[in-house]
């Protein structure tokens, strides 16, 4: 049945007292076992009476049993619920919002163009009138950007952003600062140069994660073609986004046939036969939905932070077989209630490699038909399962799956790659790839960046570590590259800050609406203070910990992984979080609340000077801070007096008189370090560049 949305739809919807009755969408009030079968019969009826209507007028639900009139009680919904319910499919009312005058759009627009891949902000630094502008965030599966996409998003920044790139953990870019009457241009501009932002927010499937790192192994191959394959299962599929933003002029490439075939079974009942969206439905998910793929060993993708983790298992000759599957992962909370919490991703178990878009779509409709959409802070997939439990929402996924799960493959143990600096790819080229503090390409960066890729006709991949990746380099080519990336300040890994390598922060202030304190902006700052902790409690430059910064307890950058986590819970104030690990398998616990910012050190001091003297044999931060407990740690900050610190073992006079002393002091105040610190940065730095001189 093909249903078309024209005047008189718009009239019903606009009009309350012409609103049919919502139906029930499947498993919102079902929580038996029984759930299943009857969403599966319901469902063909409903679309039989759907089919058969002989009125124009009714919006189509992608829902499962019609409520039966004088017998169903109401279900509690979400505004959001009912805002997708009437939107036609995701287009109402940004469609007639965005041909207003006013420099903004209403609430319910707001969430409607989420899905179309953009959040409405405005700046928060500024007093008075509110500057409203929107973000736009791509959909890069793998983290791909082609030459001609990267160029693209290049100008745009200039020419209608605020002259910044900003590198996602989710291997995306957002572009910040575009104005509501440049919309359409900026939006039409990417899809016709190869871009998308369709679905990079939203009640749906999100960017799908992949490493990023372009080698020609048979295994990652397969990883990024499946969560290629992946993220075209998953995309929309009844046009809202081309109706918009290029006047319903599809720019579609050609789908693999066994996405095509995956898409339309409906043999256990997972579609809405002759629906616009088969999988989705009017509905679309309870909240947003995240999934990565990824290779044994390889977590540069944190891949237990997904609702979905894919990981490929190969035989002895590397030739792919199947894959692992875990579920139930996810970052975001809300403080102050215990009831929401951040959580790993566990194995549900193992597919054939030609099953694994048939076992991912069967999960995602699980996860439709039974997650809550009553309250938007429960509504994840890893509430859903820790309700249920691992054993019964593998039984329910595998009545949509048709099959029963194989027993979950052994895998080696888990390493974060970050594939920074130079790297063979294997077919005789090189990739490169560089640290960009928190994702932000600005400046001298941003124009050197942008000389290089256009001068070598280079693509590009970005990490979910919020770096990027320079491929395809042939090896003449280094050089001159190297030259010219040193110019720009992005140096090879081995002369950044380690500190710096690991850490990520999300953008918070000015623009992001949720935050509550400063991440992005702060980080700096903070990472200069935690080195000079180190340096005072007598921690080597070469360690670190990986330290991760968010504006509000959401958890964009994925702090609860962090082995040091700083959340903010107030004004200039953190809640702090312990306990992750360098590989992304631990999930850290909140230590304290309400950390000033300026109180940082009086926790952080006493814990790395413990963490140097009490360490067993190359025990991190994050596991040290496990083994000693917490009860333990706050009795070391509460009675921390100052280290304690033994006579150097090199007795070195970094200043043979009195005034050289001062003047290096009084620079040091300016950078808030004390004199000697500022020296060694100052010796450090220029052995480096006399290293890198000699092409190091």
């Amino acid at each position: 049945m093909t249903t078309s949305f024209g005047a008189a739809n718009t009239v019903l919807l606009k009009d309350p007292k012409l609103q049919i009755p919502s139906f029930v969408h499947g498993g919102l009030l079902r929580p038996s076992s029984n759930s299943l079968a009857l969403t599966t019969a319901t469902r063909r009826r409903h679309t039989h009476l759907l089919s058969s209507s002989s009125s124009s007028s009714h919006v189509i639900r992608a829902v499962s049993t019609p409520a039966r009139p004088g017998t169903a009680t109401e279900t509690k919904r979400s505004k959001v619920e009912i805002i997708k319910e009437q939107s036609n499919y995701i287009r109402y009312p940004l469609n007639e919002e965005l041909l207003t005058d006013a420099p903004n759009i209403n609430e319910a627009a707001t969430q409607v163009i989420k899905f179309h891949g953009s959040y409405q902000q405005y700046n928060r630094d500024d007093r008075g009138a509110r500057n409203y502008s929107f973000m736009l965030r791509t959909k890069n599966p793998c983290g791909k950007v082609s030459n001609r996409l990267y160029l693209t998003m290049d100008d745009l920044a200039d020419q209608f952003g605020i002259g910044t790139l900003r590198l996602t953990t989710r291997q995306t870019f957002q572009l910040h600062g575009v104005l509501k009457k440049d919309l359409k241009t900026v939006m039409s501009t990417l899809i016709k140069n190869m871009g998308s932002t369709l679905g990079a927010c939203g009640d749906l499937n999100r960017n799908v994660l992949a490493p990023a790192a372009p080698f020609t192994r048979k295994d990652y191959q397969f990883a990024q073609q499946t969560a290629e394959n992946i993220a075209a299962l998953l995309t929309p599929q009844s046009g809202f986004y081309y109706d918009v933003w290029v006047d319903g002029e599809q720019v579609m490439t050609a789908e693999p046939p066994e996405v095509v075939k995956a898409r339309n079974d409906n043999s256990h009942g997972t579609n809405f036969p002759e629906s616009a969206e088969p999988i989705y439905g009017t509905q679309f998910l309870p909240r947003k939905f995240k999934i990565a793929v990824t290779v044994p060993t390889d977590n540069s993708v944190d891949i237990l932070t997904n609702d979905i983790g894919v990981v490929v298992v190969t035989d002895d000759e590397g030739e792919p077989q199947g894959f692992n599957i875990y579920v139930g992962g996810g970052m975001g909370r809300t403080h102050r209630l215990e009831t929401t919490f951040p959580r790993l991703g566990e194995p549900l178990g193992f597919v054939p490699k030609e099953d694994i878009l048939y076992a991912v779509k069967a999960i995602v409709v699980t996860q439709r038909e039974h997650g809550r959409r009553d309250d938007r802070k429960y509504s994840r997939m890893k509430y859903l399962i820790d309700s249920w439990g691992i054993e019964k929402f593998r039984s329910v996924v595998e009545q949509y799956y048709g099959k029963k799960f194989e027993s979950f493959r052994e895998l080696p143990e888990w390493e974060f790659k970050s594939y920074l600096g130079w790297h063979e790819q294997g077919d005789g080229s090189l990739f490169c790839g560089l640290h960009v503090d928190n994702g932000r390409i600005k400046g001298k960066m941003k124009t050197t960046l942008r000389e290089i890729i256009e001068k070598y006709d280079l693509s590009v991949r970005l990490t979910p570590n919020q770096n990027i990746i320079l491929c395809d380099i042939r090896n003449s080519w280094k050089r001159p590259i190297t030259t010219a990336l040193a110019q720009a300040g992005l140096l090879h890994p081995r002369y950044v800050d380690p500190l710096n390598l690991t850490a990520m922060a999300c953008p918070a202030f000015p623009l992001c609406p949720l935050a509550i304190t400063e991440a992005e902006r702060g980080i700096p700052d903070i990472l200069k203070r935690v080195r000079a902790t180190f340096e005072k409690v007598g921690l080597k430059y070469s360690e670190s910990v990986v330290i991760r910064i968010t504006g509000c307890p959401n958890g964009c950058a994925r702090p609860y992984m962090a082995e040091l986590g700083l959340v903010g819970d107030g004004p200039n104030s953190y809640q702090i979080w312990l306990g992750g690990n360098p590989s992304q398998t631990s999930l850290a616990r909140a230590f304290m609340n309400k950390v000033k910012l300026q109180d940082l050190e009086k926790v952080l001091e006493p814990l790395f000077y413990n963490w140097k003297r009490r360490r067993q044999s190359k025990e991190s931060f994050g596991d040290f801070t496990t083994r000693m407990g917490f009860e333990k740690l706050q009795e070391l900050v509460d009675k921390w007096e100052g280290p304690v610190l033994a006579p150097s073992r090199y007795n070195l006079k970094l200043f043979a008189d009195k005034e050289t002393y001062e003047a290096v002091d009084q620079l040091a105040k300016l950078q808030n370090k004390n004199a000697h610190q500022l020296a060694m940065e100052v010796i450090r730095n220029f052995v480096a560049s006399q290293q890198n001189g000699k092409g190091e």
